[in-house]
Parts: structure tokens; sequence; C-alpha cells
């Protein structure tokens, strides 16, 4: 076991204020012959006390463990028994698992107000109960026009203002359509190329649809179902003829509609034949115009209105096969709210 005066002497070589490249490098030869020479002409020095050399030690070891950035162990099991600490950063003393922990964290919940995108696609709208026509609005946010909307669809229309209203000018030509039922209606799908133009601007017909009753009303009279044309320009603006239908003949184009219903629900069924959409209107082109809107969600406002005054037929067979479909999908007529109303003279 090294001696204590061997401990103090290696305890102050390490104190020393050397170069690394001197600590590591050996003695050269000369030096060791005059350090031992020295060591045997010197007069043997008289050995220190024990709690001298005690003190000198506890003093020595304070200091290398400045200078070695170490920490002395609180209650050392040994007074020569040194316990270095090494200084560890915060962020890197975490656990190794820590980094992929905060990876795997979940991510924050959505904001409140907002629905998941299951929940979104989960909203349905029906024409009764809790789902209804008066639950519209508050449905989805962007249904709010349905309850809130001051320019809302369809009205009992009365007291139109008579005057000499532009034609509407019918281009419709036989196309191509497909039919498909889309859970609230039955809806043909035309290929482009029939429009109309009235009022100085040129719509494009996009798809017709059926309603059971009708949903507009003439002086407060209600009809045995309606159809509605839909119209789009290339700002993106809507118009919408709406032509009435009441019990009487037969109807070439709602049996071409019918005589291609698909047999699942949301399945576009492709028609082979062509069909000519001009014959679905009545032999008067007269009508009323308002401004109003969708008749269905989101009740998108600034819709321009046409409904024929002359009402066209069809068959008691064919009503019963949309009523077997949907003995009712009308929203209830809406507030005129003072709005303007016009008709042909």
């Amino acid at each position: 076991m090294p001696t204590p005066h061997r401990l103090l002497r290696a305890a102050a070589w390490l104190l020393l204020p050397m170069p690394l490249a001197a600590l590591s490098a050996p003695p050269a030869p000369t030096a060791r012959l005059a350090t031992s020479a020295a060591a045997k002409s010197a007069p043997a020095a008289a050995p220190a006390p024990a709690s001298a050399l005690q003190s000198d030690l506890d003093a020595l070891r304070e200091r290398l463990a400045e200078k070695l950035g170490a920490a002395k162990s609180v209650e050392p099991k040994s007074p020569n028994l040194l316990r270095v600490t090494a200084r560890v950063d915060a962020a890197a003393a975490e656990t190794p698992n820590a980094s992929a922990k905060k990876a795997a964290k979940p991510p924050p919940p959505e904001p409140a107000g907002q629905e998941t995108t299951a929940a979104k696609h989960a909203v349905r709208w029906a024409y009764a109960g809790e789902t209804g026509p008066a639950a519209w609005g508050g449905l989805r946010p962007e249904f709010t026009a349905c309850a809130r909307g001051q320019r809302q669809s369809p009205i009992d229309i009365r007291g139109g203002i008579a005057v000499e209203l532009d034609p509407v000018q019918f281009d419709y030509r036989p196309s191509t359509f497909g039919v498909i039922d889309n859970g609230h209606t039955v809806q043909a799908n035309v290929a482009p190329g029939n429009t109309i133009q009235v009022m100085g601007r040129r719509y494009e017909l996009v798809q017709f649809h059926f309603h059971r009753p009708s949903e507009e009303r003439i002086d407060g009279r209600q009809f045995e179902m309606d159809v509605h044309l839909v119209h789009k320009d290339p700002e993106g603006r809507l118009a919408v003829v709406a032509v009435l239908l009441e019990r009487g003949a037969a109807q070439p184009v709602v049996q071409a509609v019918w005589n291609n219903l698909p047999l699942e629900k949301g399945e576009e069924q492709p028609a082979a034949a062509l069909l000519d959409i001009s014959q679905l209107l009545p032999a008067d082109r007269g009508y009323y115009t308002y401004m109003g809107s969708l008749t269905t969600p989101p009740c998108t406002e600034g819709v321009t209105w046409m409904v024929m005054r002359q009402p066209v037929t069809v068959s008691p067979a064919q009503l019963d096969i949309f009523a077997r479909l949907y003995p009712m999908n009308a929203r209830p007529v809406q507030s005129a709210s003072g709005r303007l109303i016009k008709q042909s003279q």
C-alpha cells in the first residue's frame, strides 16, 4: 500500500501546471540521474506528523477535485477514496427512450367546435324527424343559411308583378345521361351542351331531380310533383327552372329516367339511349321569377328561380313509382320576406 508521502507526491505532481504532453512524456535520463543524486546527497527529512500528513492529503484531495471538476463523496468509506461525479446536461439526462416516447405522443385533439372527419361524414339530413328541415340549420356550420337566411326557397308564389319578362331561351338537345338515387331524390346527370340564356346570362344544365309533392306553390296550390333543372354559369352562379307536374298523361322524359333507375343508392346508372330534355318543358314558356336559394342543405342563397306557369302531366303509374321511393321529399315553404316576384304577362 502506498505511503502518505508517495500519495502527496502523486497529488502534487497532478496539480503542477504543466502541458498535457509533458505529463505524458517520461522524464529524461539526465533528470532521473540528477534527481537520484540529489536524493542521495540530501539529508533524510524528519517524518511529518500523521495529523499534518492527513491534513495535507485532505487539502490536496479538495484541490484535485476542483481541478478535475469532481465532487468529494459526502461520506467516503476511505479517506483515500475520491468519487468523481461527471456533470451531465439536463437535456441529456433523459432516459434513452424519452425521445421515442415524445415522438410517439398522440396528436393534439381537434379544436373545440370542429368535428373529426368521421363525424363529418356521419352527418345526415332528412325531410322528417330529428334531422328534418327544422333542424337543418344546426346540423353543420355551413348549413346556417337554412335557419337564418333571408332569401330561402321554396315559397308560395303570390302577388307577382306582371311584366314583359325576357323569354328563357332553351337550347336543349338529345344528350347522354346517367341516373342516381342519392338518398334524397332521383337525379339525372346530363352531358354538357344543354344551355339556357336569360337576363343577359348563359347557364349550362348540370342535372335535374324530382320532389314529391311540389315544393313550389302557386297562390297556395301544391302540385303532385315538380322537377328542378339546375343550371350554372361560368362564374358559378346558379339558375333553377322548376316545372310543376300534375296527374294526367305519361311523360316521356320522366319515363326514360325511371327506366334507368339504379339498383343501389349512390351508384349512377348510365343510360344507353339519348334523352331529349326539351320534351320535359310545357308548351307555354311563361314563368315566375324571384331570387332564392337551394331547397336542400346547405341552402345556398343567390339562386335565380324561374318557375314555369303551365304544369306538365305525368301518369298515375309514373307518380306511384316515385312515391314508392320517396313518399315525401319536399321542403316546407319559406317566408317570402318581401321579395320582389315577377311574372310573365
